[in-house]
């Protein structure tokens, strides 16, 4: 056997030194006798010079190896860096150990009864010598627990189930800042009003479907009592689960008048075909015109007062031509009631201005402001420039300055609309000068531009908004005097009862479809809700699918393009104060805390909602 290449003492680890007297032992064993063997042992531990003549200490070269060895003359190079252990840990060099052991046991003779006894002497005491290390590292990483993190020796650690790969713990994987990033739980509030909603998800939504006569009772019941349910935030088996599905059937529901089976009430405005051939008694007849509108006035004056009495979050009104949104004082950023309104005609306006409503035009004063200011820039810079010009002019020119700066005079006499010239000439009577309606008109005509625009929504705050339904009232334009509509009210939509509404469920049918996922074909779960949906209905409905779904769901928003201006903020005064109580407004507290907050979506609504990992993303 070749003998393996040594270090000087003085560089010679424990593992080494008996690793080399196992092998010295077995290959003295062939030629000699036990006693032999064994004093060869000794000798070669005690004089390490004696086997100078077949290693060379100090050189990486290649070993050349006498006739007396078992495998006769041999090669072998070695790198001198490839068993240096400095930087293995001691479970690591008992197990590099054991493998070498295992490796020369299927390779060699088996040992005899002396180099057995040899051999767990020699385990027995590199095991002490171990425990005694392992032992000393334990009190060293007990005296350094008080140390810094960059200078703790804890952080290199080694896994029980893995004795292998050693774990390097980095500071920056222990520190505060690796902590992930808190989940985005919450979407913007979104008062336009929704079409229809397509939920898909990979998990199944069945669940949502035919539920039982004593679940659609309960939440019909839960609704009218506003009861909310509680549930296990993590579900199992969501078809198993009746609080669940009793809670889905609750936010379902919304009121809804007038009410009439045969006729779609909402949407209304372009909707001329949805009415087309459909029966509509009241068109011809005045009478019955008449207690439509009487009882549509009631239940208008009804949601009025549920709305001041922080009864009723919000309600909407859906004419033909134009749709209002009233929310209560504390929601969406306002610190009193409010009334939004788009879009709007001149003609509306100026009826409104009639009754004494006091609004604004939030879009439209946006831009003026943005205008004025972009102009003051410009003058700014304007009357710079002039100034640097005309100190120029004046260090250039110089004895003619005066007759320039008449010039100049003379120039902005003109251009500023001056008509003395035109006396001078003796003309002055066959021009004819701007009447005032020409300017009042020139005026206006940025207001008319927004006419029938998302840009011509009108703000009402306060006591106005009450001078506002009493005009809704009295108002003839808010009923069409001909076409498919004509002689029927607007639409009353709320999320909760009020005088002469019905109460409406929204329609919702699953479908599982197969997509394509690259190559493969995946199962998708989907779920299609139609009908008027409202904010709180939306937020109810995402609320229940992120505990049933696991987290993982996404969402296809389908708006009413008329509502979607209704999510500016257009109220001066904002809301600072939380502490009012909202627990009356028959909505769930999540619901309400959403809409309290200011919308943030501008002009737009929402297309399209995700919710991955419990964390939600949106689109716009």
């Amino acid at each position: 056997m070749s003998e393996e290449m040594g270090y000087s003492p003085s560089f010679k680890r424990p593992s080494e030194i008996l690793r080399m007297r196992r092998k010295r032992a077995r290959s003295e064993a062939f030629s000699s006798s036990p006693s032999s063997d064994t004093s060869g042992t000794e000798q070669s531990v005690s004089s390490p010079s004696s086997s100078s003549s077949c290693v060379r200490p100090f050189s990486p070269g290649p070993l050349y190896f006498h006739s007396h060895t078992s495998s006769g003359a041999g090669v072998k190079r070695r790198n001198p860096f490839a068993n240096i252990e400095n930087r293995r840990s001691p479970k690591k060099k008992c197990l590099h150990l054991n493998d070498d052991e295992a490796g020369e046991q299927t390779t060699e003779r088996p040992p005899t009864r002396e180099e057995g006894l040899l051999r767990k002497s020699d385990d027995l005491a590199f095991s002490e010598l171990m425990s005694k290390v392992e032992a000393m590292g334990r009190q060293e990483n007990d005296k350094q627990k008080g140390l810094s993190l960059s200078e703790d020796s804890s952080l290199f650690e080694e896994s029980e189930d893995d004795v292998k790969t050693p774990l390097l713990k980095s500071p920056r994987a222990i520190s505060p800042l690796s902590i992930a990033a808190p989940l985005c739980t919450e979407y913007p509030a979104d008062w336009s009003l929704k079409t229809r909603l397509l939920f898909t998800s990979s998990l199944s939504l069945s669940w949502s479907e035919q539920p039982k006569a004593q679940e659609e009772a309960s939440g019909l019941s839960q609704h009218c009592r506003a009861h909310f349910s509680t549930w296990p935030p993590n579900l199992q088996d969501p078809k198993s689960c009746t609080e669940l599905r009793c809670a889905f059937q609750q936010s379902l529901i919304y009121w809804q008048h007038p009410s009439l089976s045969w006729v779609p009430l909402f949407p209304r405005i372009n909707a001329e075909r949805r009415f087309t051939g459909k029966s509509a008694p009241w068109a011809h007849d005045a009478e019955l015109q008449r207690g439509l509108m009487s009882d549509w006035s009631a239940s208008l004056s009804s949601l009025y007062s549920l709305l001041k009495a922080k009864l009723c979050p919000y309600f909407y009104v859906c004419s033909y031509q134009f749709t209002v949104l009233f929310r209560a004082a504390g929601l969406g950023g306002s610190v009193s009631i409010n009334a939004l309104v788009s879009p709007t005609t001149r003609g509306l306006r100026e009826a409104m201005k009639a009754e004494g409503i006091e609004f604004t035009l939030p879009l439209v004063e946006e831009r003026t402001t943005s205008r004025e200011q972009q102009n003051v820039c410009n003058e700014e810079r304007q009357q710079k420039d002039s100034c640097e010009h005309k100190e120029d002019t004046c260090s250039s020119d110089g004895p003619d300055d005066d007759d320039d700066d008449d010039d100049d005079d003379d120039d902005d006499e003109d251009g500023g609309g001056s008509l003395s010239w035109l006396k001078e000439m003796g003309v002055q009577d066959k021009i004819k000068k701007p009447d005032s309606i020409g300017i009042q008109l020139r005026k206006e005509d940025r207001a008319l531009r927004v006419d029938h625009k998302p840009e011509s929504v009108v703000c009402v705050e306060g006591a106005h908004a009450f001078t506002l339904v009493n005009f809704l009232i009295n108002c003839k334009s808010v009923v069409a005097a001909a076409g498919s509509q004509a002689g029927l009210p607007p639409t009353l939509l709320a999320p909760v009862a009020f005088r002469g509404a019905a109460m409406h469920s929204l329609k919702a049918r699953c479908v599982n479809v197969k997509s394509q996922v690259g190559t493969a074909y995946q199962n998708i779960s989907s779920m299609e809700i139609t009908g008027p949906i409202l904010p709180s209905s939306l937020h109810a409905i995402t609320t229940l699918l992120r505990p049933a779904q696991k987290g993982n769901f996404s969402a296809t928003l389908y708006t009413h393009a008329p509502t979607a201006i209704l999510n500016i903020h257009g109220t001066k005064q904002q809301c600072t104060s939380g502490s009012e109580d909202h627990s009356a407004f028959g909505l769930h507290p999540a619901s309400v805390k959403q809409l309290q907050q200011p919308s943030s979506l501008g002009k737009t609504a929402l297309t399209q909602i995700s919710m991955n990992n419990y964390s939600y993303t949106w689109k716009k």
